[in-house]
């Protein structure tokens, strides 16, 4: 920046003082404000000129106030573990309500919702949406959707990404803004790229006489067969599209692993409640819907939160995206050292 330069004489020392003064009181508020906001900075991204990106040298996650307050990009390397499609950027549900386009936005990558899936009432701007964006800390940002009379309810998210290496903080508040009392719960609908490789690992208590349950026309199968779904008292890996996609689990390990073919393992680390209610139709804990697309849905799903006016529940989830050879000939996986890994992130 060039040094402003001033036509001197005596009668100027106090026009030079205020100069200065001002000058100070413009920079410093920037230079602090810029402080505490590290390694977030405002980008055009899949359509959109108003998303918030976060980064540390290490991992980039770039954010999306436009359209459903979702995460649009978790990358390492320049590699988005996450599925974008190409149809849906830019879109937003203003849009949609004045006409603009003729198709609602299904909104890809790493999308967030509240439950249960069957019977809870929810209007589009929770889901797809203007959010408001604040920056709240270093590699910290506060997204918060709108008021929704049907759900009663106003979300917030905020996410936090460690100063170094790929662990991202993901916390959603369900509030009860209405006058009555709700039931509802978290379910995250992470898009990831298609056609990896899920595990499960299964731990108690043990509902599924199999581990998980699958969807099929409008039926839940208790004992499902499939030839690409591997079952032992451990885990379920899911190596290949199912018959069916819409599998539930019974897990109370408190995570799951999706190795991709991108050559990354993508970690989702979340409480579990075992002594509590969930109330999703089968009682589910995980849910993952793997069709014959280029995307798998990755989905944590909390237990009922039976909320008053006024009172507020939040769900976390650890976000973790690690590096790791994709057997695409084979396609076994070892689990154990995935398994090590994960204990290993985790302590």
């Amino acid at each position: 920046m060039s040094t402003p330069s001033f036509c001197l004489n005596r009668k100027q020392p106090v026009f030079i003082a205020v100069v200065i003064a001002t000058l100070f009181a413009v920079v410093l508020p920037v230079a602090a404000k810029a402080t505490a906001a590290d390694g977030v900075s405002v980008v055009s991204f899949h359509g959109y000129d108003d998303c918030l990106r976060i980064s540390n040298g290490d991992a980039v996650v770039t954010l999306c106030p436009a359209a459903g307050g979702r995460v649009l990009e978790y990358s390492v390397g320049g590699t988005n573990v996450l599925y974008l499609d190409s149809e849906d950027a830019g879109w937003t549900l203003q849009q949609f309500e004045k006409g603009q386009t003729d198709r609602r936005g299904q909104l890809s990558a790493g999308r967030f919702d509240i439950g249960p899936e069957m019977v809870v009432q929810r209007g589009n701007v929770l889901w797809n949406g203007r959010w408001t964006a604040e920056i709240v800390a270093d590699r910290t940002v506060k997204m918060t959707s709108q008021y929704d009379p049907k759900s009663g309810a106003r979300l917030t998210r905020i996410f936090e990404l460690d100063e170094t290496g790929a662990h991202l903080t993901c916390t959603q508040t369900i509030a009860n803004e209405s006058d009555r009392q709700v039931s509802l719960c978290h379910w995250s609908r992470t898009f990831a790229v298609g056609g990896g490789i899920v595990l499960v690992p299964r731990s108690g208590p043990v509902r599924f006489p199999r581990g998980y349950v699958r969807y099929e026309n409008g039926l839940i199968r208790s004992r499902p067969t499939e030839p690409n779904i591997h079952v032992d008292e451990d885990a379920v890996v899911v190596s290949a599209t199912p018959e069916f996609p819409k599998l539930g689990f019974d897990s109370h390990a408190g995570w799951l692993a999706y190795l991709a073919p991108t050559d990354q393992l993508f970690v989702k680390r979340f409480p579990t409640f075992p002594e509590r209610s969930y109330n999703e139709l089968a009682g589910l804990t995980v849910s993952v819907w793997y069709p014959e697309k280029d995307l798998v849905e990755l989905e944590p799903i909390g237990p009922a939160e039976n909320l008053a006016p006024g009172e507020k529940a939040d769900f976390t989830e650890d976000w973790y995206l690690l590096p790791y050879a994709f057997p695409a000939e084979s396609r076994q996986i070892d689990r154990e050292d995935i398994e090590q890994r994960v204990k290993a992130i985790s302590e």
